[in-house]
């Protein structure tokens, strides 16, 4: 609470993120026009997250550390907004963003750029933007999910089967070089193991089938003649 002009009211706790994308740029600029932004809309600056992280695809695999930091403080109800340059800022692709802001908004926390579309929570049009948004992902989600049922229909029907063949076990891609070091370099068990990293138990499994199989025992020049006198 913070008294001004002789009124009580509350002040909105913001966290202001900012991201660049490379590692030659700095948030200096981002976060000076952010906190001249908050101070001229009375907001409370509870944390301030900097990250240095491209995008989009140059980025896959990497993680944003920070924005993550921000989403728990939301979740935790430790801010009412958070508060960007531009929403490039925080979104890496439409869907990344669809799926954030759904996030945010379940915990009424709304996101407020500087520039451009606004998701502000405590306005008509920023919960109507934000049920939209909320709307579209989901309809995208269903659009994956049916694409995939009708690919492994169409697939099915060509022929192809899916999941393991009858009968696999994934011991089996290391069945040929398990037989060939116990029959061609009599490696005991306990070596073969420790030279295919598997397990001992592993082993022994393989051996056993292979042993277990029916093998023809004719062999060149092993043939046995049955002479009847």
């Amino acid at each position: 609470m913070v008294q001004r002009n002789g009124a009580r009211e509350d002040r909105r706790r913001v966290v202001l993120y900012c991201r660049v994308s490379t590692s030659d740029q700095d948030n200096d600029r981002q976060e000076r026009d952010l906190r001249e932004y908050a101070e001229r809309a009375g907001f409370e600056i509870v944390g301030v997250f900097r990250e240095t992280l491209s995008g989009i695809r140059k980025a896959k695999g990497k993680q944003p550390i920070e924005r993550k930091k921000v989403m728990a403080l939301a979740q935790d109800r430790q801010m009412d907004a958070v508060l960007l340059t531009e929403l490039t800022r925080w979104g890496r692709s439409t869907q990344d963003l669809m799926d954030t802001l759904g996030q945010l908004a379940s915990w009424n926390v709304s996101l407020i750029a500087q520039t451009g579309l606004t998701f502000d929570l405590s306005t008509p049009q920023g919960k109507l933007i934000a049920n939209l948004m909320a709307s579209l992902a989901e309809f995208e989600h269903d659009l994956l999910r049916e694409r995939v049922r009708s690919g492994i229909a169409a697939a099915k029907a060509r022929g192809q089967r899916f999941g393991r063949k009858l009968g696999y076990r994934p011991s089996d891609e290391y069945a040929t070089e398990v037989i060939r070091l116990a029959e061609e370099e009599r490696m005991s068990q306990r070596r073969i193991a420790e030279k295919l990293e598997i397990s001992k138990t592993t082993v022994n499994e393989i051996l056993k089938r292979y042993r277990m199989e029916p093998r023809a025992e004719t062999r060149s020049g092993e043939m046995t003649e049955t002479v009847e006198g």
